[in-house]
């Protein structure tokens, strides 16, 4: 496998003999109402991408167990994909990882790309590079262009692996770009409820603007984000502020889709060259 150096749907036919490598979009997944964003994503690819097949891949058996529960029943693994490739004569396939950081996520799907029987390229995920960071905050900022007097809290998933150092690098940046007050909360590892909250309280503002820190606003959004008991929205009440919830995921951002897309021209860059050079247009 080799790894890309940086500087929603399944489509149909997309095993479908071309000279253009397959892309593989690999998605934690989601079990709510939320797969829209993985379709503007998936449109967005294929129109940067004309040529190549796009297939999707979700990494959680139990979210694809769930998913099924909902009428998703054609969902496959990574693996899964890449040996259906592989039995349709593919040599290579990118594999485009849509985790938000190389956590342990990442890694376990590294693992199982590197069983595959054809090679692989893979595609890093959202926060690699420090453009990625920096084109993420601006995304956000731009989204909320006037954040004055207001605490932005980023609410991320956690993870107890080291690349838990990714969010507060990218609440740094924003808070930098935007001229504000930015706090990184997380519904598991670190980051505590009641000591973001206590913050929020000691720089003197009165508002706050919860964004999900995640590629589908789906179900961590809907109960641990925004719900009635025990959310972080219910705790900001709590303390006297007035809370704004934003609604989507990082996926419905144009700005986030295209750092994506350019992480696979990365790793579509890194095959050895083979098709003419007319067949490469849009690579």
């Amino acid at each position: 496998m080799i790894f890309a150096v940086h500087r929603g749907t399944f489509f149909p036919g997309a095993y479908a003999m071309t000279n253009h490598t397959p892309i593989v979009l690999a998605a934690f997944g989601t079990s709510s109402w939320s797969m829209d964003t993985y379709r503007m994503m998936g449109a967005a690819v294929k129109a940067a991408f004309p040529h190549h097949p796009v297939v999707w891949a979700y990494t959680s058996r139990i979210v694809r167990a769930q998913m099924r529960k909902h009428g998703h029943s054609d969902l496959k693994s990574p693996g899964q994909v890449l040996a259906e490739l592989g039995q349709t004569g593919r040599e290579w396939a990118v594999v485009q990882s849509l985790h938000l950081i190389c956590g342990h996520e990442f890694y376990r799907l590294v693992d199982e790309v590197n069983d595959s029987a054809i090679r692989t390229s893979m595609g890093l995920p959202l926060l690699t590079a420090p453009e990625d960071y920096r084109e993420v905050a601006a995304a956000i900022l731009a989204t909320h262009p006037d954040v004055s007097g207001t605490a932005v809290v980023l609410v991320g998933h956690g993870t107890d692996h080291p690349a838990w150092t990714a969010y507060p690098t990218l609440a740094q940046i924003i808070g930098a770009a935007g001229g504000t007050h930015v706090h990184m909360a997380t519904i598991e590892g670190a980051s505590s409820m009641d000591e973001t909250v206590a913050d929020v309280l000691r720089s003197g503002v009165r508002h706050v603007l919860l964004i999900p820190l995640m590629l589908v606003a789906g179900v961590h959004l809907q109960e641990d984000i925004a719900g009635d008991d025990g959310s972080w929205k219910q705790a900001f009440l709590n303390a006297g502020l007035s809370v704004t919830v934003e609604t989507k995921g990082l996926g419905r951002h144009p700005a986030v889709i295209d750092i994506f897309i350019r992480h696979i021209r990365d790793a579509l860059a890194t095959i050895p060259d083979r098709a003419p050079a007319r067949d490469r247009k849009d690579c």
